[in-house]
């Protein structure tokens, strides 16, 4: 007989102990989207014969289109090289459509970060944000990525959100470090702020982009095509992990997008039965 617990996983269970190649419970959405920059987008980097260094968005090739063929959902590249969180709210997203209703998805998956650290003042703090109104967040990069999620909220209220941190990379200096430390700090704090929120984080369980992992997973600055292979099984694992640690958290995703179906007394139900089991 099925051991229903060993599917579950044990208690101890890490986030990314089982890599899996078919998506898991991942394929439970049906339409997902990737919010990010080049590493979100299948960015490969190339030199010409005559040394010219270009940089081409192979979306086919992204993390995101992987998931999507492994769990059989649709998958919107809401990315581009280059991504900001600030370049998204204030042009980006509007110049594409991206907050088009027809548009709207069942889970979110933001990456954000890499071009931000560059700028002033990043990565600001939870305080920059107005949980009852976004037209309020302060111009820091906490408080354009609060907006990302809040505005999407509004045009999908009982999506899932899933905040990735960024990775570990011994190339970086102590000071990058430490904004990239402070970065998965507030990735928490705003998973805390945000109902139906949850963090990837890739900076604690995924693998350290080290010399060795650089020589196998990347060409030049960016991923190579099975480094997006790798990252698409890393993201799909964990977020299956998560369903699988909070399963009634999920039990009517299907009906994110029929929200007249969604039934709040039963979400209030699982709530106080899972408080009282912990």
């Amino acid at each position: 007989m099925m051991n229903i617990d060993a599917y579950l996983g044990p208690a101890d269970e890490q986030p990314l102990d089982r890599i899996l190649t078919s998506g898991g419970l991942t394929m439970i959405f049906r339409n997902i989207a990737c919010i990010g920059d080049s590493l979100s987008s299948g960015e490969f980097e190339a030199f010409s014969d005559d040394g010219e260094h270009s940089w081409h968005d192979r979306y086919e090739y992204s993390w995101g289109q992987h998931i999507g063929r492994m769990c059989g959902s649709t998958v919107y590249n809401f990315s581009a090289g280059g991504m900001s969180a600030k370049w998204y709210m204030e042009t980006f997203a509007d110049e594409r459509d991206l907050w088009n209703p027809d548009k709207k998805a069942e889970a979110y998956i933001i990456a954000l970060g890499c071009n931000d650290i560059k700028q002033p003042g990043f990565p600001g703090c939870i305080d920059d944000v107005d949980p009852t109104d976004w037209h309020n967040n302060k111009e820091t990069f906490a408080g354009y990525y609060a907006q990302i999620i809040a505005r999407y909220k509004e045009i999908a209220p009982k999506a899932k959100f899933f905040l990735m941190t960024m990775p570990q990379e011994p190339r970086w200096d102590d000071a990058r470090q430490k904004l990239t430390d402070e970065h998965a700090a507030l990735m928490y704090q705003l998973a805390e702020l945000f109902d139906y929120t949850y963090v990837i984080d890739l900076r604690k369980y995924g693998p350290i982009y080290d010399r060795n992992f650089m020589d196998k997973f990347f060409l030049y600055g960016h991923l190579n095509p099975a480094g997006y292979v790798l990252t698409a099984q890393m993201v799909s694992s964990y977020i299956d992990y998560i369903i699988r640690k909070n399963p009634t958290d999920f039990t009517q995703a299907g009906y994110i997008s029929m929200q007249e179906y969604y039934s709040e007394s039963l979400e209030k139900k699982l709530k106080e039965e899972g408080k009282q089991k912990k």
